[in-house]
């Protein structure tokens, strides 16, 4: 099966970090247009996955308008869409808000079978400049979900799982807090005993990172508006990924500016 992710879109105003512009927001929707358009006439995946953060905050009817713009985009994709609630998007819009966005009825945590894989959602709750954690029930709803799952499962999640090592990440490198979940090694634990799962995906981290724990590759992707230089004008990461799920392999390829490939055997 292939399958593509983009994540951490930031349609909005470009916006600064430490007196440096970091995210080109601003071209959010050109760069989402051309994920589509690549996707369709190219790549032809059997899912697309919008790993979160669609939103560069700013207000309930601001937010709301730059989510159904991304959403207008997507419409044209000729594959169904998986949504993951990223922390920006749960900054001014409800679950509420997130269902009906998604055309989705009940938890925003939920899975899918698609080409014969089990997609597994999960909705990371960050509280800002203290957290992020994952909560006792939805620890357990993971647990009984893959227990009922066939495999092979994909997971994903807007911020890491992994302990993935942050020096130089200009974001979160001095609050790794703010980035990893919290109960990381618990649902890590829940994933190995499955024996089910073959990939974890995320974004948030705003860079590519590759681990792999236990057998269990976990993958970073990096913003699709993320500043590739110093400061302006810059240059966007515009950052999707292409995987490649056969029976005995998984090839992650990382198209953009920064492209990566990844490729493991699976047992």
């Amino acid at each position: 099966m292939r399958f593509a992710l983009f994540t951490d879109q930031h349609f909005g105003p470009k916006a600064w970090f430490g007196g440096k512009l970091r995210k080109l927001s601003h071209e959010a929707g050109a760069l989402s247009r051309a994920f589509v358009e690549r996707m369709n006439r190219v790549e032809k995946p059997e899912l697309v996955v919008n790993l979160g953060d669609v939103l560069e905050d700013e207000s309930p009817d601001a937010d709301l308008a730059r989510y159904r713009e991304l959403l207008e985009v997507l419409s044209a994709l000729e594959a169904p869409v998986l949504h993951v609630a990223g922390n920006h998007d749960q900054i001014h819009l409800s679950e509420d808000d997130l269902r009906g966005l998604w055309g989705h009825a009940g938890p925003l945590h939920y899975s899918r079978d698609i080409g014969g894989v089990h997609f597994t959602v999960l909705n990371t709750l960050e509280q800002k400049d203290v957290s992020v954690r994952l909560p006792r029930a939805q620890l357990e709803w993971l647990e009984r979900d893959l227990a009922a799952a066939r495999a092979p499962v994909v997971v994903l999640t807007h911020h890491p799982l992994s302990d993935q090592d942050l020096t130089g990440n200009r974001w979160f490198e001095r609050a790794p807090h703010i980035c990893r979940v919290a109960e990381r090694r618990e649902a890590r634990a829940i994933l190995e005993r499955s024996g089910k799962v073959v990939a974890v995906f995320n974004g948030h981290a705003h860079w590519n990172s590759f681990d792999v724990v236990r057998g269990i590759p976990y993958v970073t992707l990096q913003s699709l508006i993320e500043n590739l230089d110093d400061d302006a004008p810059g240059r966007p990461a515009a950052a999707h990924a292409v995987v490649d799920l056969e029976p005995k392999r998984l090839i992650v390829r990382i198209e953009g500016a920064e492209r990566a490939r990844y490729q493991l055997e699976l047992g």
